[in-house]
């Protein structure tokens, strides 16, 4: 079953190309038409035209043609002339061959990188906690250009290997059976070991691959995080890992070259014992009479004609076998339920309700348990607690990044698993603690969230997240390209712009997910009191560490283990004594520095 779903996905990934490989097979079979005919008009012209023998049925109406053999033997450069016109024709249909295959080649290589990017987009956020970043580049990568070099040089390679091994047979038979069953018992014994490799490289290429993902994983985790490796200090000892995990990449693939280097001794070992054993009975045949110098010519020519596809061969089946594991890891990942996005249909509205959510990342693991809350249409809800509390998951559960172990979760009235991906994400602006910020300028970060954005949009949008002066305040602008992942903005920065692009969207529902930790008190009620002015009509939900930031929100709940401990207005809850006033007390003892983030 495993094996007909990835025949199926190789099927989808050619559809298209299929002409042009088409067109690049019939152009290699005219090829090796071309060299099988060379070794045959070779023995003619040794036996026939330099020598006296009678001239073969075959070769009477080429040798009639031209004004019979006496003609060709007062004429040599006839012979010449009809090599030279061979090997034209051999290079015209090569350049055919060569054009076709890599046109049908990057037509498929197109097809799979659409359809693997796409794809990963589409997949739910827990799929993408499972792989890491490396591995799916590695995927979307090597293993592609793995099966697409095995597709368009040694598959095809492996039909003219074919006819040539079928002529050229055909051909040693009707010259002499005798040698050619000598000739033939290689192409079984070589086979046999080519089988044999295959089985035990497959193995070994998808340990190969699977390793290269783990390398290019910590290969990009240290690049991104390289700040953080320069300030602890900690080059040497990320060097030592990358290097140790390099170390025991290469042994790998050290391990494989002398299973290879194994096959290629062993098979030149006996194409060399092969070819003493012709030249012998071969000469002998000769001094007997029962074969001619030219036919014995041409037959080395076929048998020498067979060796290099017998031994190449070997290196397809191996190669056939890496390209097996690849497209199954591109299996393993286009087989992975995307999500169904459908299409928006508009605004939403009305109260959040959650009924009895719970839910994990692990098994027997909550996160959250048992969670009951409505956020009124137009109010805004705080969300307070400590780390692991649950808070971010809350947002998630929201947006259907994540969805319930059970309960429901209802927007309006309306079960959020009935409402389609699109509109319901399109109706929540989500803005997430790390301010993820792309390597382009400030103004395309904040407009990357509503196509057609004006300047004015994008600016309006700026100064509410009160991040409009420092862009300002740039060389260029809102033309000023960032690092990657944002590293030249400070932390604050990144939040603030990050929160500009989704305030752009202006929905009717957001969510501020501990968005602005790094940014100073005094901006953080600046930002708030911009929100209100602007957003009024707009439910939000406000999740954060510090106790100023949800303290006038129209209702704040404390989560604790998971659960709602407390619940109420920032007054209530002072009154009560319990977790938020101890959290306020705490937070209003520290000095004014430690309280907000950077700028």
């Amino acid at each position: 079953m495993r094996k007909n779903k990835k025949s199926g996905r190789l099927g989808t990934f050619l559809k298209g190309s299929i002409p042009d490989f088409a067109a690049a097979i019939a152009a290699n079979t005219v090829c090796v038409l071309c060299t099988t005919v060379l070794p045959l008009l070779i023995s003619f012209a040794i036996d026939s035209v330099l020598g006296d023998k009678p001239v073969s049925k075959g070769f009477k109406l080429f040798s009639d043609a031209l004004g019979g053999i006496s003609f060709i033997k007062d004429n040599i450069w006839v012979i010449a002339a009809a090599i030279a016109v061979i090997a034209f024709i051999n290079a015209l249909f090569t350049f055919i061959n060569n054009y076709y295959n890599s046109n049908g080649n990057q037509k498929m290589v197109l097809r799979m990188r659409n359809s693997l990017f796409t794809h990963v987009q589409r997949l739910p956020l827990s799929r993408h906690s499972e792989n890491s970043t490396g591995d799916i580049i590695q995927r979307c990568t090597s293993d592609i250009w793995n099966l697409s070099n095995f597709i368009s040089n040694q598959m095809l390679q492996l039909f003219r290997i074919i006819i040539t091994i079928v002529i050229s047979v055909v051909f040693m038979f009707l010259m002499n059976p005798a040698l050619a069953a000598i000739s033939s018992a290689l192409i079984v014994v070589i086979t046999g070991i080519s089988m044999a490799f295959r089985i035990v490289m497959h193995k070994r290429f998808r340990m190969c691959d699977e390793q290269e993902g783990v390398l290019s994983a910590c290969a990009q985790e240290n690049i991104t995080g390289v700040r953080v490796v320069r300030a602890f200090g900690r080059e040497r000892y990320e060097r030592e890992r990358f290097e140790k995990q390099n170390e025991y990449y290469t042994g790998l693939w050290v391990k494989t070259g002398k299973v290879t280097a194994l096959y290629w001794s062993s098979t030149e070992f006996m194409n060399t014992l092969q070819m003493l054993i012709l030249l012998v009975a071969g000469t002998v045949m000769c001094i007997n009479g029962t074969l001619t110098s030219g036919g014995f010519v041409a037959f080395l020519s076929y048998n020498a004609l067979l060796i290099a596809p017998l031994r190449e061969l070997g290196r397809i089946i191996s190669h056939m076998s890496r390209a097996g594991v690849a497209l199954g890891r591109i299996d393993e990942v286009l087989t992975q339920e995307a999500e169904d996005c459908g299409a928006y249909e508009g605004k939403l509205s009305g109260d959040v309700v959650f009924e009895n959510v719970s839910f994990g990342y692990e098994a027997g693991k909550p996160v959250l348990e048992n969670i009951n809350l409505t956020v009124k249409e137009g109010e805004v809800l705080g969300v307070l607690g400590g780390t692991g509390s649950g808070k971010s998951t809350l947002a998630y559960l929201l947006s259907r990044l994540y969805e319930p172990v059970s309960g429901n979760i209802y927007i309006g009235g309306k079960n959020i698993k009935e409402i389609p991906l699109a509109t319901l994400r399109g109706n929540i602006g989500l803005v997430l603690q790390d301010g993820y910020v792309y390597s382009r300028s400030v103004g395309e970060n904040i407009a990357l969230a509503a196509d057609g954005a004006s300047q004015a949009d994008i600016e309006s949008a700026a100064k509410t997240a009160c991040v409009h002066d420092s862009i300002e305040g740039f060389v260029n602008g809102y033309g000023t390209v960032v690092g990657e992942r944002g590293v030249t903005l400070s932390g604050g920065q990144k939040q603030r712009v990050a929160l500009s692009r989704t305030l752009l969207r202006n929905t009717p529902y957001f969510v501020l997910d501990d968005s602005l930790s790094a940014v100073d008190t005094e901006t953080d009620t600046a930002i708030r009191a911009n929100l209100k002015n602007k957003f009024g009509n707009s439910t939000v939900i406000i999740i954060s560490h510090r106790v100023t930031t949800v303290m006038d929100a129209d209702n704040i709940i404390v989560l604790d283990g998971g659960k709602i401990a407390e619940s109420g207005t920032s007054e209530q809850l002072l009154a009560r004594g319990g977790i938020y006033s101890r959290i306020y007390e705490l937070q209003a003892a520290l000095p004014e520095e430690l309280k907000g983030g950077g700028v």
